[in-house]
């Protein structure tokens, strides 16, 4: 038996395969023959870790097969980690060609990579090949669950294959609107045609009417999809605002997702968010330099009485005129040995640290930002938030000429492009913003 199941946005598909895994549990099926398979290891191990919160007389190795298809493929062929490529590995092939080490295609690189690894380094692709091609290693299963079956690319599906082989059932999970990897050769094609008993998750848990009315305008433009009626978030109407400015919006209360279509606008909003003195976070992390905002905690820990280890207080010394002499790795250090008063205050002392950061963190801390805590505000390419959800949503509609020109006269990448932004929208729990892009027709329209 071969179940698909389709989930869109906030209806739970994640939740309803974990149903399904604890009904075969308490029918007595043997947990060595069931298989669990994530697309990252992030989500298999949250999938794990769920399942041992619905069972506590469970343990992890009892549930060994919740991985990635790579890590059972690996694991199976009886891999170790010095067969593997390794980013030391990336980083010396990428010396050696003389360049930054990318799916190129460009064939003489191809093989000058293939040259380099020789027999004894496998990717991630070899793994999946030499497990195909060694099918009759892979075990036996009673049920097999596959999540975000979407992104299965065709060697990974070549892989599915195999498991169909070796697998009484099977319960395909994914969304064929949220396919936004085949940039990176993910085939939603075979998702759609794999002949198989179909179920429609038919309630989202996020998504409020308002935002799904304009879902369905996106939803239209794909030209190949599953079609798939589902009802909106109770009790909530939400709301959808086009808006030609940031600072139009108050930003210093609630949660935030801001979502971009490019790295580069991506950082053009982290700037103006900076620039506004807000904390937030970003691809590179917290807004502000962590390192500096650990010593100055230190300094006011210092100037309560505490004592500070010597990696601390060399960190500390790194900001101030005044530090002690650094003999003992294991000595502690308190106010008196920096030469400071209690009711010295951090933003005067620290006249060796860079100012421009000193005022950011200054003004954050006076707007009362718990900046130990996580920010508020995220800004985000929507690729990288895929998977995520907010109360608030921006969604920035510009968009890069070369993803333009790419979709010109090709309905596949046109469709991919529409469930992009699709994917942005449906991000949003209660009110979605619309950012006009700088300039109309260059950016997506809604």
């Amino acid at each position: 038996m071969i179940k698909k199941i389709f989930g869109p946005p906030g209806t739970g598909k994640t939740y309803t395969l974990l149903e399904k895994v604890d009904e075969y549990i308490k029918k007595g099926t043997d947990l060595n023959k069931i298989g669990y398979f994530a697309f990252t290891r992030k989500a298999a191990n949250e999938a794990r870790d769920r399942m041992l919160e619905k069972n506590p007389g469970l343990d992890k190795k009892d549930l060994r097969y919740f991985q990635t298809l790579h890590s059972f493929a690996f694991h199976t062929l009886g891999m170790s980690e010095e067969n593997v490529m390794q980013p030391v590995h990336y980083e010396q092939i990428g010396k050696e060609l003389n360049l930054r080490v990318t799916d190129s295609g460009d064939e003489s690189e191809y093989l000058n990579y293939n040259h380099f690894k020789g027999d004894s380094l496998y990717d991630f692709n070899d793994m999946i090949t030499k497990f195909v091609n060694e099918k009759e290693k892979c075990k036996e299963f009673d049920v097999i669950f596959i999540d975000e079956a979407q992104d299965l690319s065709p060697i990974q599906w070549m892989m599915f294959d195999v498991l169909k082989e070796k697998s009484k059932d099977i319960y395909l999970a994914g969304d064929d609107d949220q396919a936004i990897f085949a940039w990176a050769g993910a085939d939603v094609e075979r998702f759609l045609s794999e002949p198989a008993e179909e179920e429609v998750l038919r309630y989202s848990n996020r998504i409020p009417p308002a935002v799904q009315d304009l879902t369905n305008v996106i939803l239209e433009r794909i030209s190949n999809r599953k079609q798939k009626d589902y009802f909106p978030k109770k009790d909530v109407e939400g709301s959808v605002q086009h808006i030609f400015d940031m600072d139009h919006i108050d930003l210093t209360q609630g949660d935030w997702l801001i979502l971009t279509r490019t790295t580069y606008r991506s950082d053009e909003i982290s700037k103006q968010l900076r620039t506004n003195n807000l904390y937030f976070k970003n691809r590179f992390g917290k807004s502000y330099n962590t390192r500096l905002y650990k010593s100055i905690l230190n300094f006011n820990a210092l100037c309560k009485g505490a004592a500070l280890s010597s990696a601390d207080a060399k960190e500390l010394a790194e900001y101030i005129i005044r530090a002690p002499q650094f003999k003992d790795t294991q000595a502690l250090y308190k106010l008196n040995d920096f030469g400071y008063h209690k009711d010295d205050i951090w933003y005067n002392v620290f006249t060796k640290a860079d100012q421009d950061e000193c005022f950011y963190i200054r003004t954050m801390l006076s707007n009362g930002e718990k900046l130990s805590q996580e920010p508020r505000i995220e800004v985000s390419t929507i690729h990288a938030a895929k998977g995520g959800e907010c109360e608030n949503v921006i969604v920035v509609l510009d968009n890069a000429k070369k993803i333009r020109d790419s979709i010109e006269n090709n309905i596949s990448k046109a469709d991919e492009e529409h469930r992009v932004w699709y994917v942005g929208i449906t991000r949003t729990k209660n009110s979605l913003y619309l950012l006009k892009p700088k300039k109309e027709r260059y950016g997506y329209s809604l």
